[in-house]
This record gives C-alpha cells, structure tokens and sequence, in this order.
C-alpha cells in the first residue's frame, strides 16, 4: 500500500508539467449537428481549439465511415460522415487525430428517426413548434429558456420523449445543464415528467399513452431554469423503450429468451442471439415493429448460465434455485419485494457475488444483498461496493445450500428495478489501465517519426502473482513498445512507444495486453473518460473506455539520454541525474522531468537545459525507506509542445552505507568542543570517502567540517569553537554527510540530527570584603540570663519519665 501511495503522489506532481503539453493539442468542443440519421451522408463541423493540423477521425465503435475530412481554420474542422442504415442508434466516442496529436473524446449521436432543427419562437406554451411524431429534434436552451414542441396523437398511441444532453456535452462546467422534459395536454396539465433518468444517467425519459385524440406538448428547459446555449437532442416518437431487460446478459454465442419492459410497464419477449466475444457492457439495440429505440440497453456477455426468478421467491424457503456459477436475474417490482435465490457449494470454496444495478444495466435500483445459510442464519451482506451496486466476497465455512437475498435500499421497487447477481467461485483477475497525467484527462499517447514518447501503466492484481509482460495489438504501422516487465511486488511501470522516422501519421485504437508466464489468465484493459466536471469537480458523466488511443504525430528534431548511473543511489542519499540532448538545430530552452519518481525518490520538476547547452542535471534524494532494487527511469521533455522520452535507464536504489549517530555535545560561549560522531560502516564501500559536518549554528566555527574515513573507521572528531555571537540554547541541526568517491562515480548520504547545546559560562566567584579591624572592647556587663520558658505538661512528664530511668 505504501509503494502505491508513493507512487500515486509523484504521478500527482506531474500535472502541472503535463498540462503544458496539452495547451498545444486540438480540443473538441462540439459538433453541428450533434448527431445524424442512418442511413444517411452528411457534413458535420466539428468545434474546438488547435484544430488547423487535423487529418483523422477514430469512432470507439463500429458504425460511422469517414468520406472526407478538411481542416478549416483553428477551431473548425470539415467532415463527411455516412452511417449506414443498420448502425445501431446510440452515441458514437470519436477523436480527432492532428499532427500534432490526439483530441479529447467528443460524443456523437447516431438516431433511426429524421433530424430537424429546433426553430424559434418558440419559448411559449400556446406557441409550440408543431413537429410530426417519430422525429429527432436538435435543440438549444439558452439563459431561463423553454422550448414548446407540439405533436397530435390518436387515442391509445404512444408518445415518448427521451433528450440527450448531458451526454453529449463536454468539458468542465459549474452550474452544468440538467436537463428537465415534461409532457403536457392541451390544457397545460403534466401527463409525466423526467428530470434525472437512471436508464441515461443525468439525461431524461418519460412517456404517455394518449388518453384522447388532441395535441400534446413536449417542453425542454433546464430544471433550475438555468442554460447557457447547451445543446440537446431530443428523440420524439411511439418508438419502444425498454427499461429493463430480463435476463440482462446471456453466454457468448448463445440464443437467449428476454423479456423487455416498456417504459410505459408493458412487456414483450424476443429470442436474442449472444454475441461470440465476452463483454463487460454489450450495447443491445431493441427494436420493434414500432420502431428502434435511440439508444441501447446495456447487457453482460459472459460464460454462466442464466436464472431468470421464479415467483414466489420471497424468502429463502422459496428460493430460486441455480448452479455455480450462475447469473441471478429479475426485477424488484413493487415496494418491499425481496428476491432469493439458492446455490450448492463446498467448504473452503471462496464465492464472489456481484450485484448489477446502477452499472451496465443502467437500472433504478439500488441494491442490497444478504446471504444466509439453509437454516435462515445471515452470514454476510453488502450494501454499496464503490458505487450504489453490491459485493460480496465470501468463504463457505461448510458444505451446504446458500441463499441469495436482493431488494432495494429504500424498500423501492418497479418495472425499471432490474438485477443481474453473478455469483462464481473467486477467479484470479488482471486489469490495465492509464492513469491521468493531467487532472481530469485521460491519458493518451503522440509518439513522434523516430521517436519516442512514454506514459505509466497500470496493473491491478486479484489472486493472481507474478511478473506482467505487457504488449499492444494493432499499434500503429512503424510503432514498437519498448519491453519493461512489471515485477510481480508492483503496480506499474512505464510504457515507452517507440516510431520509426518513416512511420505513417496515423492513429488507432489499441488494445493493451498484461500477460503473466505460465499463467493462462486473460488481462482486460479499462480507461476512464471524464467527459463532464461538475461542482467540487465530481464527475457527472464519463465515458469508459476498452482500448487506448495511440498516434503517430510529426517529428520533433531533439532526441535525449539519459546517462547511465554507475552507481546506486542510497537511502537518505543524494544524486545528479545527467541528461543530454541532441538538439537537432532547436535554440531553446528545454524543461525536463522524470516521468515518474520510484517511490521514496523525490526529484526536482523545475529543470530546464539552458538555451545555448547540451546537457543539465535533475538532483534526485532518496529518504529513509525508499524502495531497494532496480527502477526503470524515463525522462521526458517538452519540446513545442510535444513530450519526448528517453530510453529508458535503470535507477539502482540500495541501503544506506552508514549509520552515523551523534553524542550529545556541550559547551560555552566563548570555549572549544568537540563534536563526535559515531560511525557503524554497514558495508565496504570502493574508492574514497569523506564525511562532512554540517547544520552548524551560526558563531560556531570549526576550521575543518571535511574528514577522511576508511572502512575501519568508528569515530570522526571536529573540533569546534563557539564565539560570544553563538546563540544560547539546544541545537538540533548537526548533520553528517558521506561522499564516495570513486570510478565508478560519486555516492552520497546525508543524516542528522546531532544537538549542541551552548550555555553562558558560569559567573565569577565574588570576592568576601576585608575584615575590619577591632574596635576596643568595654568591658561588657554580664547579661542577664533568659527567662526560661514554662514548659509544657507533655515536656514535664518526658523529663519526670526521662529522670525515673536514671535512677534505676
């Protein structure tokens, strides 16, 4: 835990540098239009900043071709996107790829229906923009905006209104638009209302079954009457949408029964073919005689059967009973439904079981589950687990039936209350991921022609050890990655790409890859994308992501080394990392960082290489526990705004040399004294070694503060001299520092702390004044004797007693 918090700390002091960089990468903004129909060729202009050098589109998935593009000035680029008519309806991730880099993640829409344009006035209830059903409408709220759409409706026909907005929007905003939808009849009455949907996060969805032949009324606004011109996309139509799907996964490859529940609580089954591949989060699109859904129900492909509930199951003397492993599925629907399910397993075996809600299936419940035993005894539960969803990792203390008990939180329940609960036997588990260089960010990796450019990579282990090797598939034509094996005591490491000079500019989605030899275990890669910051930068909406982003980018004429260090860097030590630079005709300066510090290393992050220079030095320290072995260290540069690395070199952090201690020294102003040090040598070191003194407090002096030691050595003596200038009191600053010299290079260690304490000298003695000589006497009268005092009755009886005593 301590290496991890170490590391985690350096990786937070890179921001600031990072951030320099990603002033010169191309931002996305926006879009006009923010989505399009399928089946259908448009020209979209994307909106941003630094946009002029772009040259490439990446969609995350699969749907939407690129037929042309054209930068037109800085902030806008041209494009030409067709999407076929059988891509499915939803939102599309997609990147820019420039010359100089890789956008930010921008979210596009993809409807089945056709789009218009929202069109004022409009702002007015008796003045509604008249739109035919089955339409996708894109929008603008401004400042305290509202905006009326009209639709006539049959008795019976279905109206449902679902609204992008919060996911399609970007960036970091404070208030951010919270979109509000209601649907009202012709006399201005709410038939429904959706402000916050738990199927779309922060976005809404409500719907009517019309009660009579009439007009009915959409109205869009933010629901604190704010907007700042935020776009939206709102979806009109008697299309279906399911709020559940019961299963909510299936096996690969598989045929499934589900049944899908409307928004409007009615219900349907389909016959659903799984697909081949394994998926943490399968966008499912549903799809009706009525029409498609704008956007997908999200589902778990993964390899265990399915248990849909049977009722009643309301208590463990009713369980629905599955295997191991098994997925437990259904929905909470009405208030105070409780859900078991039973499973067989064996003593000593260890069971995960997860809970599904909130995330993937995007549901309203939030979950609790319990476990009891065959006789009704609970032995375990879980509320939340990082997130509204349940888990719980269990050991069966014997063999037996096991139950599964699942209800919501606040005691909820209805149509959109769906579960999935996976419960298997405890797996080992090995996930990568890209941890941010700049807050709020996501890390993505511009490797320039023939050069290189590095980030760290993450490793999370769950019963599983070992040493990762680490890989990318489908890199970049002309891209390598420099093999740095994670040891099986650590969660990251760097990951150095490396283009060749005639590499195509390019981008692509990789897919990063932990193998551990001998170990079959499958890695999965996750990177989250903070698309929308909100109040105390909490995250509304982010966007996570299965593969990493890598780009070929334009030369840079520098390149750098890092000079190998000949010798370790000890603890409570110090060291000069040199850095060289073949500036290939660049006048300039060069900041220069570590990519990242080995923990218990602190290094300077101010570093430049002066105009006019090949070469500077970044100090490194080492404290009392940083962490022995060899590191891999990188060093990378910022040159017009690209980052340059090095190759990587190796950072050998060993033990202290010496254990100096220090007995306490006292003296006075104005005397000498000797301060001692005490040495234990706890290895032989080569070459030569001096120990200095230093810390000392001003008006002390001391002639020599250097002295030579062998491996034989004890003790050091410096003698020193304390003038009257020399503050009075304890001192703790004495420090000893050790350098070695030799061939190889220079080692140092640095430590303390040793007390002088300085005192005023005692005062003089004073002198007794002369005797004065004798006066004559008079002859004095004798005095007259004192008047005894009367003695007490218990002095008399102790001198009677005292006197009886003598006498015998």
């Amino acid at each position: 835990m301590r290496t991890r918090l170490l590391l985690a700390a350096a990786c937070l002091g890179l921001f600031g540098f990072a951030s320099t960089a990603s002033a010169y990468l191309p931002q996305l903004t926006g879009s006009t239009p923010r989505g399009m129909q399928r089946g259908t060729t448009q020209k979209v202009v994307l909106t941003g900043t630094r946009l002029s050098d772009g040259r490439q589109l990446l969609f995350d998935r699969e749907g939407i071709q690129v037929k042309s593009l054209k930068a037109v000035d800085n902030s806008k680029v041209e494009v030409e996107l067709e999407v076929p008519a059988d891509t499915a309806p939803g939102l599309y991730p997609l990147r820019l790829v420039a010359e100089t880099g890789l956008s930010n993640v921008l979210m596009f829409g993809v409807g089945a229906m056709p789009t218009i344009d929202e069109k004022e006035p409009n702002s007015e209830f008796a003045s509604p923009q008249q739109i035919e059903n089955n339409t996708t409408v894109e929008g603008v709220v401004a400042r305290e905006d509202e905006d009326y759409f009209a639709v006539t409706l049959k008795q019976g026909e279905r109206l449902t209104a679902e609204l992008e907005g919060v996911r399609i929007k970007k960036g970091r905003s404070n208030p951010f638009f919270d979109p509000y939808v209601a649907i009202l009849n012709s006399e201005r009455f709410e038939l429904a209302t959706s402000d916050d949907a738990p199927l779309l996060q922060q976005d809404c969805l409500c719907s009517i079954e019309a009660p009579k032949d009439g007009t009915y009324i959409i109205v869009v606004r933010d629901s604190s009457f704010g907007g700042n011109n935020d776009r939206y996309r709102l979806h009109v139509g008697s299309y279906p949408r399911a709020v559940a799907v019961i299963p909510a996964g299936g096996p690969p490859g598989e045929i499934v029964d589900m049944t899908f529940i409307s928004v409007g609580g009615d219900a349907w089954i389909e016959k659903v073919q799984m697909p081949s591949d394994v998926s943490e989060a399968y966008p499912l699109t549903v799809s009706t005689e009525r029409g498609v859904s704008p956007s997908p129900n999200y589902i778990r492909i993964q390899p265990m059967p399915n248990v849909v509930e049977q009722e009643p199951n309301n208590s463990y003397k009713e369980s629905t009973a599955g295997p191991l492993p098994a997925a437990f599925c259904g929905v909470i629907g009405e208030p105070n439904d409780n859900d078991y399910f039973s499973f067989e397993a064996k003593k000593n075996q260890t069971v995960h079981i997860r809970a599904y809600a909130r995330k993937v299936l995007r549901s309203e419940l939030d979950s609790v589950i319990n476990v009891y035993n065959d006789q009704g005894g609970r032995v375990g539960g879980n509320d939340d687990s990082g997130g509204p969803d349940s888990f719980l990792e269990y050991k069966i203390p014997a063999d037996g039936k096991y139950h599964v008990r699942i209800n919501d939180h606040l005691k909820k329940g209805g149509p959109g209350f769906a579960y999935r609960i996976e419960v298997k036997l405890a797996t080992p588990q090995l996930t990568l991921s890209l941890p941010d260089r700049r807050r709020y960010e996501a890390t993505q990796l511009n490797v320039p022609q023939g050069n290189r450019a590095a980030v760290m990579i993450n490793a999370s282990r769950a019963r599983v050890g070992g040493a990762i090797d680490i890989s990318g598939l489908n890199l970049p034509e002309g891209v390598s990655i420099t093999p740095i094996q994670m040891p099986a005591n650590r969660t990251t490491v760097p990951l150095l790409l490396t283009a060749t000079p005639d590499a195509k500019l390019d981008g692509r989605l990789v897919n990063f890859v932990g193998k551990i030899a001998d170990n079959p275990i499958e890695s999965r890669f996750t990177q989250q994308h903070q698309l929308l910051i909100g109040q105390n930068n909490s995250v509304v909406y982010d966007y996570r992501a299965d593969r990493g982003a890598v780009a070929v980018i334009k030369s840079v004429p520098c390149s750098f080394e890092i000079v190998q260090p000949q010798v370790p860097i000890v603890r409570n030590g110090s060291m000069n990392l040199t850095v060289k630079v073949d500036r290939g005709g660049l006048d300039a300066d060069i900041p220069i960082r570590m990519l990242y510090n080995p923990p218990g290393i602190g290094s300077s992050g101010s570093i430049k290489i002066p105009k006019g220079k090949n070469e500077a030095s970044i100090p490194l320290t080492a404290n009392g526990s940083a962490s022995i072995g060899p590191w891999p260290i990188i060093i990378y540069a910022s040159v017009g705004g690209n980052e340059i690395a090095t190759e990587p070199a190796n950072l050998e952090i060993a033990d202290k040399l010496f254990t100096f201690t220090f007995p306490k020294t006292s003296s006075e102003l104005g005397a000498e004294a000797n301060v001692l040090v005490d040495i234990e040598i706890t290895r032989e070191f080569e070459g030569t070694c001096e120990v200095e003194l230093v810390g000392l407090p001003a008006g002390v002096v001391c002639e020599k503060t250097t002295m030579p030691i062998t491996n034989e050595t004890e003790q050091v003596v410096f003698p020193v001299k304390i003038t009257d200038k020399a503050r009075v009191g304890q001192h703790k600053t004495l420090v000893a520092r050790a350098t070695v010299t030799s061939p190889k290079g220079v080692i140092k260690q640095t430590q303390g702390t040793g007390i002088l304490q300085i005192d005023k000298p005692l005062p003089a003695p004073v002198a007794k004044p002369a005797a004065k000589p004798a006066a004559k006497k008079e002859t004095a009268k004798p005095a007259a004797p004192a008047p005894k005092k009367p003695l007490s009755r218990l002095e008399q009886l102790r001198q009677s007693k005292k006197a009886e005593t003598s006498d015998e």
